[in-house]
């Protein structure tokens, strides 16, 4: 198992990608702090952590919020004896959707910058001492493939996604010397919940069918078919692991070849 006895958290762990990513890092042997502002389907997960032997602990938390983040990681370092080896932050937003620049709303563009930027940044400020006492982490940014080129309509999320890139290589600069690798991986559209109402709003905007809107996704793919959770999961647990010792500052695309 290529994480066995290490100690994880993951960020948005309840629904998606985060909770096939919890599921992923367990499956390889991690115990994980699962943590989400919704406890409920965090639970869940957690249970599904437990059954495969590993532990699983839930912590609920808003990831824009300074004390609450902090009060987390705190809880994390007790629960794990102090030693952190994996930061996962996949908690995000996807804001306004099929949304032309001028009629974007102040307030949903703060928001989804807060949630994307901020939500990224807390874990990694409080967790990064812990790693650097211990000269070894690794941390994985949830970005996209829309922080890889421009996405028409989609102003704050492309914008809130290019900065987390910014984040992931520039902190990587400043922990090499610790041992820590910092990168991201950058999704495209992956199935479930998410795309459903991406395809429902575009299609209701343009008076489009939902298939004609998926189709067109599709279309725009080298490869011709959507990105799954388990993709993205899988593409989080290279980076998380020892296979991937000498990458740092870089972002995987997994997007079926949209960005190519």
């Amino acid at each position: 198992m290529k994480l066995e006895g290490r100690n994880a958290i993951v960020t948005g762990a309840a629904k998606g990608m985060g909770a096939a990513i919890t599921r992923t890092l367990a499956r390889e042997g991690a115990d994980v702090v699962l943590s989400a502002r919704d406890i409920a389907p965090l639970k869940e997960v957690a249970a599904e952590v437990g059954a495969m032997g590993r532990e699983g602990w839930v912590i609920a938390c808003d990831v824009t919020d300074d004390g609450e983040v902090r009060e987390m990681v705190d809880k994390a370092l007790e629960v794990f004896r102090g030693r952190i080896d994996v930061l996962v932050n996949v908690a995000g937003v996807t804001g306004p959707i099929e949304t032309p620049v001028q009629d974007i709303d102040v307030a949903d563009f703060d928001y989804v910058v807060t949630a994307n930027e901020r939500g990224t940044f807390l874990p990694i400020k409080y967790v990064v001492p812990a790693m650097i006492a211990r000269k070894a982490g690794k941390i994985v940014n949830i970005s996209g493939t829309s922080g890889l080129r421009g996405y028409p309509m989609r102003t704050a999320y492309s914008a809130s996604k290019w900065a987390v890139r910014g984040i992931t290589r520039t902190v990587a600069l400043e922990l090499g010397r610790h041992n820590i690798n910092v990168n991201a991986v950058c999704p495209g559209i992956v199935d479930g919940p998410r795309m459903k109402k991406l395809c429902e709003e575009k299609a209701m905007v343009r008076g489009w069918t939902e298939e004609e809107v998926y189709d067109e996704y599709v279309q725009d793919m080298a490869l011709k078919r959507v990105t799954t959770a388990q993709d993205v999961a899988n593409a989080v647990l290279f980076l998380a692991s020892d296979d991937a010792r000498q990458i740092t500052g870089q972002h995987i695309a997994v997007d079926g070849g949209w960005d190519v």
